[in-house]
């Protein structure tokens, strides 16, 4: 039995609506891309959804009391929760530099929480 899921294309401006057309284990047809780019994306949604995170951190001795940062990666987006949690209870020194390392390999997800703006200290 197959089965029919949509997502909107990000891939490029055009933003197409597809449907990918899937049994159980592999994808039968992906209708509706205008681009090999939007076909890409919508097998790699369907079966490796990932996400980047950009949230903040808690700052001590910072001109500010959070600290932007990012994912150097997209992660699997069933794991995206699980990051969010654990940067939550991080605090950092001022100060950071943007690109620094905050967390390396966070959670064994492959990726790196990286500071994405300078924060002096206060």
């Amino acid at each position: 039995m197959t089965t029919i899921t949509h997502y909107p294309c990000i891939g490029c401006p055009l933003g197409c609506h597809m449907e990918v057309e899937a049994d159980a284990s592999t994808i039968v047809e992906v209708h509706g891309f205008s681009c090999k780019r939007g076909k890409e994306y919508a097998e790699r949604e369907h079966t490796d959804p990932r996400r980047s995170v950009s949230t903040t951190v808690r700052v001590v001795n910072g001109r500010w009391p959070r600290l932007p940062v990012k994912t150097s990666t997209a992660i699997a987006k069933r794991r995206v929760g699980d990051v969010c949690r654990a940067v939550r209870t991080l605090r950092v020194v001022a100060p950071v530099r943007a690109g620094d390392v905050i967390v390396a390999n966070i959670l064994d997800t492959g990726a790196d929480i990286v500071a994405t703006r300078d924060m002096p200290a206060d």
